[in-house]
């Protein structure tokens, strides 16, 4: 009788997330399995909001785990880690964390002194190239100067000098000075400009001047004169000296919306400027030259003025543009944290279009799909700064998105059967999924109906409760499984066990990368893709990675 060779047998592929074989205890006092430090670099890299507390981990703990982990990979293995963090200001859309991780990454090179060597010659500028590539908007070298000084003082290495003045070169032209060189900024793009000697760009003679108008606006404000060449700061100029009490005539008359548009006036710099309240009109007039993310963070200001519905009905259109999503690079809970925001409904077609083009990385599934998502109390942790959003928050909204691309799901929140604080929280809650439902609203749903449950994390316990013989297993949690919880073993080994880390914590609660148990992270939709792509037979490589057929 044959043990291998049957109809049933499939392909094992490997993953790049993995685990060391070695164990210890996790947050939880169950047992973590270790990861090598590539694979928990990524995992906290793609999660991590620097300066912010999780459950189980201070903000300052966890930013020097995730600055250790970057000095050593830096050292290590240079090439990837340096592709990371490019990764992670791109698609992974994690802006401050691939700051931070840019000028550790630089820091430790420098003080191992490992670019001196023949050996090292084919990693010649890679520190000025890593810093270059985490900076991708005009107010990035400022915070790459800030987070700088702060910890390592005011003297730039050459390497980090060459790399903030090639993104200047890319980045700084009229629009971004008016819109990020303000007096609130400790690093004005003068000071830049004076610490780094930044030469105009071959293609851009422009910048000369340019350049010169910002070192004015810096030392000699009340003097400084925006070039004749620049139209957009010399029709910004003309507009900031039109009295005051003619500025609304201006804004509500004809003409208003594209002058605001030719001197690059941002809504914050209009409701000063004017004086006065931001009443409909003067949205109207703005609305037409927003950014993206401008419109997604003021739907209820809008409301609120009375935007009339054919406005309305353009700023929905622009939302749910999938090429103006996939350009603002917004993270799916933006449009989720929009949602929750905007008193009015009829933005919500929109950000659910927003939200589906931001997921378009989910995969259809076919056969039987079961969806754990962890809603224990280690989950009810901070994932916004204003608090309004909880890890269990992305945790629901990824389990529902992703059951509405299988062609059967089971979607089940879990936690523990415990006692706490007087209250009883039951092991697993089912959730039946609306057929033709919004994502929004089943999470608004989900969170309003009683689906979060608190209380210890039992995941093998709400594994054996609910698998049925599924094809596979989906779930979404911060991995850290109570005492006696045995993950890997309550599921049949032939069965892939996906989990979706949300936390980015030293250990994982099951082996991982590869034997049909693998592990993938972040905030965004990526890795997603990689789910057909195992159980197709093929590896997968990291995700900046072209996709590796296994062989």
């Amino acid at each position: 009788m044959s043990r291998f060779n049957t109809r049933t047998t499939k392909a094992s592929a490997t993953s790049p997330v993995t685990t060391t074989g070695r164990g210890t205890t996790n947050h939880q006092g169950g047992t973590g399995f270790l990861r090598d430090s590539r694979s928990e670099l990524f995992l906290l890299a793609v999660t991590n909001m620097v300066g912010q507390d999780t459950f189980y981990e201070q903000a300052d703990q966890r930013d020097d785990r995730y600055q250790q982990l970057v000095r050593q990979l830096a050292v290590e293995d240079p090439e990837w880690t340096a592709r990371l963090l490019a990764w992670l200001r791109g698609d992974g859309n994690l802006r401050t964390a691939a700051i931070v991780g840019a000028a550790e990454f630089v820091k430790a090179r420098l003080d191992a002194d490992v670019d001196s060597t023949a050996a090292t010659e084919h990693l010649r500028g890679i520190n000025r190239n890593v810093i270059a590539s985490v900076l991708q908007r005009p107010d990035e070298p400022g915070e790459f100067v800030a987070y700088w000084t702060s910890r390592y003082g005011r003297n730039l290495p050459k390497p980090v000098k060459r790399g903030i003045a090639d993104a200047v070169q890319r980045l700084y032209n009229g629009k971004a000075l008016l819109k990020y060189d303000t007096a609130g900024k400790g690093y004005r793009f003068g000071d830049i400009l004076n610490l780094v000697h930044a030469s105009p760009a071959a293609d851009k003679p422009w910048q000369g001047d340019l350049f010169k108008y910002a070192l004015d606006r810096r030392h000699h404000p009340d003097a400084a004169v925006p070039p004749v060449s620049n139209r957009t700061l010399t029709a910004h100029r003309a507009l900031m000296a039109v009295p005051v009490e003619e500025r609304r005539a201006i804004v509500t008359g004809e003409g208003g919306a594209e002058r605001l548009a030719a001197a690059a006036v941002t809504w914050e710099q209009l409701a000063g400027w004017l004086q006065g309240p931001m009443d409909a009109q003067a949205w109207e007039a703005v609305i037409p030259s927003m950014g993206y993310t401008a419109l997604l963070r003021n739907l209820r200001n809008f409301d609120q003025a009375g935007v009339p519905d054919e406005v309305a009905e353009q700023i929905a259109t622009r939302l749910a543009d999938p090429e103006q999503v996939a350009k603002s690079r917004q993270l799916p809970m933006r449009f989720y944290s929009a949602f929750n925001a905007a008193p009015s409904l009829r933005w919500a077609w929109a950000l659910e279009r927003a939200l589906t083009a931001s997921l378009a990385n989910i995969p259809a599934l076919d056969g039987r799909t079961l969806i754990l998502v962890d809603t224990s109390g280690s989950m009810e942790s901070g994932f916004s700064k204003d608090g309004t959003l909880m890890r269990w928050d992305a945790a629901a909204l990824f389990g529902i998105a992703l059951g509405y691309r299988c062609a059967q799901a089971d979607v089940v929140s879990f936690s523990a059967a415990n006692r706490w604080q007087d209250r009883q929280f039951e092991l697993v809650k089912a959730f039946p999924l609306n057929r033709g439902g919004s994502v929004l609203a089943e999470v608004k749903r989900w969170k309003e109906g009683g689906w979060f449950l608190g209380g210890g994390t039992d995941t093998a316990g709400a594994l054996r409760a609910t698998f049925a013989g599924h094809d596979r297993v989906v779930i979404v949690t911060d991995e850290q499984a109570m005492a006696g919880s045995d993950v890997d073993q309550a599921v049949p080994a032939s069965v892939p066990m996906y989990t979706w880390n949300l936390a980015g914590y030293r250990t994982g609660h099951a082996p991982s990368g590869a034997r049909h148990r693998h592990t993938f992270g972040g905030l965004t939709d990526q890795a997603f893709r990689m789910i057909p792509l195992l159980e197709a037979g093929s590896n997968a490589g990291w995700p900046w990675e072209r996709e590796r057929d296994a062989k």
